[in-house]
């Protein structure tokens, strides 16, 4: 469960949301990164899935104040990791 104290919502996560949480930065670098993470973890997933999947998760993380972009970030695209 996470709470945006800005908009006073709680945002409820299950476990794949909570490891995506785990793999904001610092600890990914890249939304690229956090997509070839979750996809080692998870192999029988496929990969265009798993960045869709991050990619919705992160923009309601967004739009409820729980994260920001950074300046530098990567924009979210369906492209294949490289």
């Amino acid at each position: 469960m996470l709470f945006s104290t800005a908009s006073e919502v709680y945002f409820g996560v299950n476990a794949v949301g909570a490891r995506i949480w785990s793999l904001l930065p610092p600890a990914s670098r890249t939304f690229s990164e956090l997509c070839a993470a979750l996809s080692a973890e998870n192999p029988e997933v496929d990969e265009a899935r798993i960045r869709e999947d991050a990619r919705e998760f992160i923009e309601r993380l967004m739009s409820s104040g729980l994260a920001i972009a950074s300046p530098a970030a990567e924009p979210f695209s369906d492209a294949p990791h490289s």
